[in-house]
């Protein structure tokens, strides 16, 4: 239960810190329940499941993030043998199943048609490894994203049609491509859609529609990625085969050895690790953690992570290493090099083959990162020119010719980080004038549903997306009426009042209480991810006695408080923003907000501070703190 957050006093007196943002206590914007709150800390102390001393603060948290105390086991000890839906509650699950198993014993030409990002290519190997267990080598085909931009289209049809193929079944695409889909109808060619992007009432025209966010399917499995469909997909196509027998000659797969790649695409799809995705997301990370899969062991190789640190291949067992060291590597193959390298690596068994894939995806993630670079910088630099920072707009629309579309919806996203403020990046062909953007959006504001609007009205030749990010295609002499568009299109959203963001804190913090102990008892409530956030701590009137700028961008400090105890810390990508500015040149005391991480650098067993924002230090602090 939530409550007007505009009557929640502001967290340390913070209304407006460094990033624009209101601070607030996260249990009090749950307005929690007191007996359920009790009866989280009487399971936690009952259990012991963690000292006495972090009870409390614990069961705080795990309430202020909606969990009820009659869900407390299946939070903290997520099982897919408790939380696993029934597959036939999908709508047109027994349709699609037929129709794969009748074209697998028929030995007909199926191939899987998946987008080029990491849930596309995490999709496509879990199928490519059932057909192979069934004795058949499924063919895969990932579109071009500079050539023949996002899902299926017709031109891509005839050419699967002209090779032989009998069946396609797409994955984490096709819900929307309703032209594509009635082209291949007509040209003899079967489809089933395994998706998860919110769709229209009217399903294209296909064999079968699997997908948890159509409208009337009653499964209940709206957060899951593709990843997660495919997987129960593949337990539906288990339970038919074994009443056709198909498991008479070859052993009935266990699907437990495909949960790591079930994991990658939940993860790497931001999507909500609630009930259970939160299962595929904790089992599949302990799959993970035991890289069985030669693809991702080979990323892990080439990433430099030594595996022969007993620590090291604990931490695999982490959001942050599927997202933030598998997961672009895998991206990179989509957004800058070859579209299927990603489901190639991930589906070979050939450990030279995955070593030369993935060195070829990791010398691709770092081309990603200089074009990346290159293109902030330069949008930086026209925004600052042009003022739009400065501007009342509430949308920040950059443009540019030859921006790479592999890489601007990073930028637009590293932008709105920056200036809190939706951010539309659009590269321009040149020849063409066409422009290729992609934006991402602040909450309270929802950008994809102003995108479509714009469609509509046929400002854009093609948008659409959902609350937190969009994409759009529109001419170059056409963006100044796109602007102007989505300008007033929010102001009518938001009622014209300014989208105020607020930064929910779970407790405040001495730097004395912030110990390898303490991040060792709240990691229970992880994997930590969109729907279940890390814990924020703050660290109130603190002092900082060392700040610099390190490589990247990213402002380093020591923070330290009034009884000699200090903490070191880190701001990412900060240079240049008013949060790394009061972190460089502080305006005396600051309140502090961020997530623990462990500090094992050089054997230390310690912790250091990932900072999320800063803000001035008020003269009363009525927080308790640990």
């Amino acid at each position: 239960m939530t409550t007007d957050r505009q009557s929640i006093p502001a967290y340390l007196d913070v209304t407006t810190s460094a990033t624009g943002r209101v601070w607030q206590d996260r249990q009090a914007a749950r307005s929690l329940d007191p007996d359920n709150l009790r009866k989280i800390s009487h399971q936690l102390g009952l259990k012991a499941i963690v000292p006495d001393t972090y009870v409390e603060p614990i069961a705080q948290s795990i309430a202020g993030r909606g969990i009820s105390a009659e869900a407390l086991d299946d939070y903290l000890y997520p099982t897919l043998k408790a939380l696993f839906p029934e597959p036939d509650g999908f709508m047109d699950m027994p349709v699609l199943v037929t129709a794969i198993l009748d074209a697998l014993e028929a030995r007909k030409s199926i191939y899987v048609f998946a987008d080029y990002d990491v849930d596309g290519a995490t999709s496509a190997a879990q199928l490519v490894r059932w057909f192979r267990h069934m004795g058949q080598e499924l063919k895969v085909y990932v579109p071009d994203r500079l050539t023949e931009g996002y899902g299926p289209s017709p031109a891509a049809f005839d050419r699967l049609k002209a090779e032989g193929a009998d069946l396609i079944i797409t994955v984490d695409c096709g819900a929307s491509a309703h032209h594509a889909l009635e082209y291949a109808a007509g040209i003899g060619l079967d489809v089933v859609v395994i998706d998860h992007h919110l769709m229209r009432e009217d399903p294209p025209k296909c064999l079968a529609v699997v997908n948890p966010n159509r409208p009337g399917c009653q499964s209940g499995q709206g957060n899951l990625a593709a990843a997660g469909v495919v997987f129960v997909v593949l337990a539906a196509l288990n339970r038919e085969a074994e009443k056709r027998g198909l498991f008479s000659e070859v052993p009935k797969p266990d699907l437990r050895q495909w949960l790591d790649l079930a994991a990658l695409g939940a993860i790497c799809d931001v999507t909500a690790l609630t009930g259970f995705n939160r299962a595929l997301a904790s089992q599949g990370l302990k799959v993970m953690g035991r890289l069985e899969n030669t693809g991702i062991k080979a990323l892990i190789d080439v990433a430099g992570i030594d595996l022969n640190k007993p620590d090291n291949r604990q931490n695999l067992m982490s959001v942050f290493h599927s997202g933030f060291v598998i997961g672009p590597r895998i991206n990179a193959g989509g957004r800058v090099g070859r579209a299927d390298l990603g489901v190639r690596l991930l589906s070979t068994d050939d450990p030279e083959d995955a070593k030369a894939l993935a060195n070829e995806l990791d010398t691709l993630n770092q081309t990603r990162r200089d074009v990346e670079a290159e293109v902030l910088e330069q949008a930086v630099a026209i925004a600052e020119r042009e003022k739009l920072i400065v501007s009342d707009d509430n949308v920040i629309i950059i443009a540019h010719e030859e921006w790479h579309p592999g890489v601007i919806g990073i930028v637009a996203g590293r932008l709105r980080e920056r200036w809190r403020k939706p951010v539309i990046v659009i590269g321009i062909d040149p020849i063409s004038g066409t422009g290729k953007g992609s934006g991402r959006s602040q909450p309270g504001i929802n950008l994809g549903q102003a995108v479509g609007a714009a469609y509509e009205a046929g400002i854009v030749m093609s948008g659409g997306g959902h609350a937190m990010a969009a994409g759009l295609s529109v001419m170059r002499d056409r963006i100044d009426d796109l602007r102007q568009f989505l300008n007033d299109h929010i102001r009518h959203q938001t009622g014209g009042a300014p989208v105020q963001e607020t930064l929910e804190i779970d407790a405040t913090l001495s730097c004395g209480s912030a110990t390898r102990d303490l991040l060792t008892q709240f990691d229970i409530m992880a994997p930590f991810g969109q729907g279940n956030p890390e814990p924020i701590f703050a660290l109130s009137h603190m002092t900082v006695s060392y700040a610099s700028v390190m490589k990247g961008g990213h402002v380093r400090a020591q923070l330290n408080d009034d009884r000699g105890h200090r903490i070191k810390a880190i701001a990412w990508r900060a240079e240049n923003t008013a949060l790394g500015d009061m972190l460089l040149h502080p305006p005396g005391r600051i309140h502090v907000a961020g997530r623990l991480k462990a500090d094992d650098y050089m054997g230390r067993n310690g912790v250091q501070l990932e900072i999320e924002d800063v803000a001035h230090a008020q003269a009363t602090d009525i927080h308790k703190t640990m």
